[in-house]
């Protein structure tokens, strides 16, 4: 790898190891997977690089294999919104490959991250094709508007402890992030990104959040305790 190469002139085929790790893999019949499977990118996304630029046409549909995301906007007045943050297992942009639109966000790369793609000629076979990738699309797609009712919510809550409960619930969504677990593997600071308050302020949030037994604070990122009691608790 050069330091000039793009995410795309890094392209490899996945091997076994990273196939195991894409979660709609075994919803498919054993011809479907091969050719899934055959057709399947994966590159290492350097921090701060862009997987998805606003205004770019559709051209994969993308997952995370190991590492972290932040999908974002820039507003006419130079200012980030960030809308989520996409952790292991998680595929996302189903909805633009879908329709064969632009991208109307940035997907950029937190931390060194490793991010497959299946090409958007492959995804629309697989739906013309296959009902266990239908039923897969569907229900990421019902999850993703309760994900999102959630982000609205939490944006909107003047108190820290709910917006960093939300934020982190979502982060953890094990239909939409699998290969999470229990263990979300995150910084204080990278988090402090994705929910956008001070270091600080997330720090206080997390220990109130600690001391009420929702999460513990481990070496390494946050251990869930209580998913449940993140996605519905009024603090």
């Amino acid at each position: 790898m050069t330091a000039t190469s793009s995410l795309h002139e890094r392209r490899r085929p996945l091997g076994d190891d990273e196939l195991a790790g894409v979660p709609w893999l075994p919803h498919l019949t054993p011809a479907e997977r091969a050719r899934a499977a055959a057709a399947m990118r994966i590159s290492d996304a350097e921090p701060g690089e862009l997987i998805c630029r606003i205004g770019a046409p559709a051209t994969y549909w993308f997952g995370v294999l190991d590492g972290l995301l932040k999908m974002s906007t820039d507003t006419a007045q130079g200012q980030t919104i960030t809308f989520s943050g996409l952790t292991p297992g998680g595929w996302f942009g189903e909805g633009t490959v879908l329709k064969r639109e632009t991208y109307r966000y940035n997907i950029q790369a937190l931390r060194r991250s490793r991010v497959a793609g299946l090409p958007l000629d492959s995804f629309h076979w697989l739906l013309d094709h296959s009902i266990g990738f239908n039923r897969f699309v569907m229900n990421q797609l019902n999850e993703r508007l309760a994900q999102f009712i959630l982000a609205i919510e939490a944006d909107r809550t003047p108190v820290p402890e709910q917006r960093v409960a939300r934020n982190l619930a979502a982060l953890v969504n094990p239909v939409l992030f699998p290969g999470v677990g229990e263990m979300l593997r995150i910084t204080q600071q990278e988090l402090a990104y994705l929910v956008g308050l001070s270091r600080q302020r997330v720090n206080e949030a997390l220990q109130a959040l600690a001391a009420q037994g929702l999460l513990r604070i481990e070496y390494g990122g946050l251990r869930i305790l209580d998913l449940g009691a993140l996605r519905t608790r009024y603090f």
